[in-house]
């Protein structure tokens, strides 16, 4: 096998969706949709966030955050898969793959941290109300968002060791990590182990701090005397918490689950979830 065929390439090849070309015209128009709608949303959120003093909360700033990072790994992903649509080639270069990988990691870190930062927030203000601005700090925020950047480079850097042969053809419509560890010709055991130990770490983390929160929460609001304010807090707790089960659902069952490397097909409509 000659040398090309054991480095990594400038190029690789994107197959995601060429199974349904009949399909092809409706998902572009879908996706089409969705994409500015949601650069307006999250870069209208870091403007006002920015603009407005009221809102220089750590809460907000860490929203702002968020909404940043979710719109650099939307620019990053969803021009490429929009133009992979109707283009022949399919092509995407290395810096496209490792500029796609990066924020897709820092996005999803991000979101774990938030969805634990948002329960905490909760809980602090219902059940320590005169603690809130000692226990919910901006130092708290730069730190989770520090936390957020450092675990998107250790994943880089082991990608880095990889080399690869074969078609260099990747089975998804964007650049994630799992595909590419299936296209490596060296064993990507030392890769897999890192991903199973610290995107475990930060969603067993993060699941900890949201289940003890709304536990200590719903402790609180069966205690209240008003059959109204239990309602409304329970209410509130209902529909954050099905968020936290469709996130957490969706990156246990792609990332944590075994076998997940060798399993191609079932990641696509999984990603679909927490991309868009």
């Amino acid at each position: 096998m000659n040398k090309d065929n054991h480095s990594m390439t400038n190029e690789s090849i994107l197959t995601g969706f060429t199974d349904h070309p009949d399909l092809k015209t409706v998902m572009f128009v879908v996706f089409f949709a969705i994409y500015p709608i949601t650069m307006v949303g999250n870069l209208g959120l870091v403007v006002l966030t920015f603009m407005e003093i009221r809102l220089h909360t750590p809460m907000y700033i860490f929203l702002g955050n968020l909404a940043l990072t979710d719109s650099c790994c939307s620019c990053a992903i969803t021009p490429k898969m929009l133009e992979n649509f109707f283009s022949k080639d399919r092509m995407i270069s290395l810096y496209e793959r490792m500029a796609q990988f990066y924020f897709l990691c820092l996005a999803e870190t991000a979101d774990c941290f938030l969805l634990a930062a948002v329960a905490y927030d909760r809980y602090v203000a219902i059940c320590s109300p005169l603690h809130y601005h000692t226990m919910m700090s901006k130092q708290h925020c730069i730190q989770m968002t520090i936390a957020g950047n450092v675990h998107s480079l250790i994943h880089i850097v082991l990608l880095l060791r990889l080399t690869f042969c074969g078609s260099h053809q990747i089975n998804h419509f964007f650049c994630d990590v799992l595909p590419l560890y299936r296209l490596s010709c060296i064993d990507p055991y030392i890769n897999e182990l890192m991903i199973l130990i610290f995107a475990g770490f930060v969603q067993i983390f993060t699941i900890t701090v949201v289940l003890i929160s709304y536990l200590c929460i719903l402790f609180t609001i069966f205690k209240m005397k008003s059959k109204e304010g239990r309602g409304k807090a329970l209410s509130t707790c209902a529909s954050h918490f099905l968020s936290v089960s469709i996130f957490y659902g969706s990156l246990l069952f792609v990332y944590i689950r075994p076998s997940s490397v060798k399993e191609g097909d079932t990641d696509i409509p999984v990603a679909i979830s927490f991309i868009l």
